[in-house]
């Protein structure tokens, strides 16, 4: 017999003990439910002083539907203090603010809200030392984006023409009727004394509409973002950027960005210019890095081929840029000279998702937002020195009482031997060798991706399906973002063709590694995901056994009819138009194979969207009512447009969501759920 020493034994007993009482507390905690994630609070955006010594955020707060009437998240503004962490609310309660930003002496902290007795948003001022905010500047219409001139006095805002007065009296008459795509206002820049009274302020004349404004580091030039209208189309494919005098709008440069723009930042000396762009005109995204002199002459992309996607972008000095960039389902932080020499990582691999940049005066310190895996998005730093980014809000602490299921990233192959990946969470406690059902969430876009950070959300619900013992999978599908141009345009003139393949194929490998259950496989996604949705439940119907399909397309020839986008659709998606070939478009529609589907169908849509308009849920409802055996149920949300803004929308959203999905994944299936739903769970 083998002896143990005591000291052994005593090991095996602490280790016994430490695993039970870890089990014990496992046991305690809760599970992720659709309720914790209607109270979930959020970091929407982090500015830095100049100083470095302070980070102004905005914190999305959801309405209690116990105590609040329903509406949008309240946004509140919150400062800490970067060394200690400190935090305190500056505006908070039952407020919206937007457009934080500070004051160029740092001072305080300028914000865009509409507040008692305004009758649109105006843009205020609140100092860092105490005191209440103030007005900076009111015109007669909303503030729509701003710009402090360096030295502070002067503020140029972007704001709609206002509404001519001989037109407001005929519309309080009831003459509220409107010209589709004509009477619109357009976009204008007006340059204001700060802290002046008076709203009769004189735009500058610029001609077409102004979408971004930036003051140039001098004070006298302004670089702005103009496109020809002020449309939506035009503002994803039109914005081209110009330099103009502050003093009287003169053009100065024109800078032909060649495809869709983001932003766009001056170098502290005034002599360069910065943005994000897309390589073409048929790039699906922003995502090069370009540089041009703000004297004249052609952009250029100093990440040549860079297999990869800039999100934001800040001049650390006159001479290097630091970046915010996305490589798969990875984000890194990164530092580049102007004319693409010295590339640096400061951030790299699998730290936080980041999705925002912003950097002190001196470019020595950082403020982000980001997530993770078990948190949502918080405010994160970074100084020069710093191995990465360390967090400094925790604006959900209920979250430690929480059991959140691991999440893995995964890459596969395509039936055509494309490497792809996705981000699995597994259901709780899952056991090696047990199958689950899966529901496959799709983004929309397609040119977005999924980042190895927080996932869940109300139309994207993956830890509530992992509590639930359903493993969630997230596609980067080819046409995604954050793997460079290439690769973004591996679906053009394709749709649903081999990028909706990719999902199915990704559904084969989940089941080829035995984890999950080839009968029991659901779908879902909003926008081009809810296109997806409607193809897996139509065109491979065999395949799924559940469908939630929010805002989607179901029919490619109407969807160019009624969308506000049809050119941005044309250029950067399809490469044709119907009439160009009316039977492709028929074929690649969802209600085309409507009279197969055998998938149970949750249609649900807000009534009020202008980018994917009503009908087409409408359309795919009657279709397979008509044609198939198939449960449908259609869900529309008065007053909501391309996604759920209000608390009660979303909470109705995510519960009939995650109750279809376990009735036909889990449940009995065959007739569908009933159709109210059951709101106790809501919490005071």
């Amino acid at each position: 017999m083998k002896l143990w020493s005591a000291a052994l034994f005593s090991t095996i007993l602490a280790l016994s003990a430490a695993t039970a009482a870890a089990l014990e507390t496992a046991a305690d905690k809760k599970v992720f439910t659709p309720y914790d994630m209607a109270k979930m609070q959020s970091v929407s955006a982090a500015e830095i002083s100049p100083d470095g010594s302070r980070i102004a955020y905005t914190l999305s707060v959801p309405r209690n539907l116990e105590r609040n009437k329903d509406g949008s998240s309240w946004v509140e503004l919150h400062v800490l203090d970067r060394s200690d962490g400190r935090q305190r609310p500056f505006v908070a309660g039952h407020v919206n603010v937007s457009q934080i930003g500070w004051k160029p002496d740092g001072s305080g902290i300028s914000f865009v809200s509409k507040r008692e007795g305004d009758s649109h948003s105006s843009l205020y001022f609140i100092p860092i030392d105490g005191g209440e905010s103030r007005k900076v500047a009111e015109l007669k219409s909303a503030v729509l984006d701003y710009s402090w001139s360096p030295d502070g006095k002067r503020v140029a805002i972007v704001a709609r023409e206002p509404v001519p007065a001989d037109r407001k009296k005929l519309k309080d008459k009831g003459f509220s009727q409107e010209i589709y795509e004509e009477d619109y206002r357009h976009r204008r820049i007006y340059i204001v004394e700060a802290f002046s009274k008076g709203r009769d302020h004189k735009p500058l004349p610029v001609e077409g509409s102004a979408f971004d404004v930036v003051w140039g580091p001098q004070g006298k030039r302004l670089a702005t973002a103009l496109a020809p209208t002020p449309l939506v189309d035009d503002s994803y494919m039109a914005k081209r950027v110009r330099i103009i005098n502050a003093e009287s709008g003169e053009l100065l440069v024109k800078l032909d960005n060649p495809g869709k723009l983001g932003e766009i930042a001056w170098s502290p000396d005034g002599q360069r210019l910065a943005a994000i762009s897309a390589a073409d005109i048929n790039d699906s995204a922003a995502g090069r890095l370009m540089v041009a002199s703000a004297s004249g002459g052609q952009w250029r992309d100093i990440l040549n081929n860079h297999e990869g996607h800039v999100s934001h972008i800040a001049w650390q000095d006159d001479e290097h840029l630091m970046y915010v960039n996305d490589e798969g389902v990875w984000t890194n932080f990164e530092k580049i000279r102007f004319d693409g020499s010295g590339r640096k990582h400061l951030a790299k691999g699998e730290g936080p998702a980041l999705t925002s940049l912003s950097l002190s005066q001196g470019g020595q310190h950082a403020a982000f937002v980001a997530s993770s895996p078990q948190h949502g998005n918080e405010v994160f730093t970074m100084s020069h020195g710093d191995s990465g980014a360390r967090r400094l809000t925790d604006s959900n602490p209920w979250l430690k009482d929480i059991r959140l299921a691991p999440q893995e990233v995964v890459r596969f192959r395509a039936r055509d031997g494309r490497e792809l990946e996705g981000i699995l969470i597994r259901p709780l406690d899952a056991r090696q060798g047990t199958r689950y059902p899966l529901a496959m969430i799709v983004h929309g876009g397609p040119e977005a991706h999924h980042r190895a950070g927080w996932l869940t959300s109300y139309s994207s619900p993956g830890q509530m399906f992992a509590a639930r013992g359903i493993a969630a999978f997230y596609t980067n599908y080819r046409g995604s973002t954050g793997r460079g141009v290439a690769f973004s345009k591996t679906s053009l003139g394709d749709p649903a063709g081999k990028e909706f393949d990719d999902l199915v194929d990704a559904v084969d490998h989940l089941i080829s590694i035995g984890l999950v259950d080839k009968d029991k496989v659901g779908v879902t996604g909003g926008s081009y995901g809810g296109y997806a949705t409607a193809w897996c439940s139509t065109r491979y119907s065999d395949r799924f056994a559940a469908g939630v399909m929010f805002v989607g397309i179901s029919n490619k020839i109407s969807k160019v009819g009624t969308t506000d986008i049809p050119d941005e659709e044309y250029l950067v998606h399809a490469l044709k138009r119907p009439w160009d070939n009316w039977q492709f478009f028929l074929e690649r529609s969802p209600l085309y194979y409507a009279g197969r589907a055998k998938t149970p169908l949750l249609i649900l849509h807000g009534k009020d969207d202008p980018r994917v308009n009503v009908g087409q849920s409408r359309e795919m409802y009657r279709h397979m009512k008509l044609r198939s055996e198939a449960a449908v149920r259609l869900v529309l949300y008065p007053g909501e447009g391309h996604g759920n803004r209000r608390a009660a929308s979303r909470l109705d959203y995510n519960l009939r969501a995650m109750r279809w999905m376990e009735h036909y994944l889990k449940g009995p299936g065959g007739d569908p759920p009933p159709y109210e739903v059951d709101y106790q769970g809501i919490e005071p």
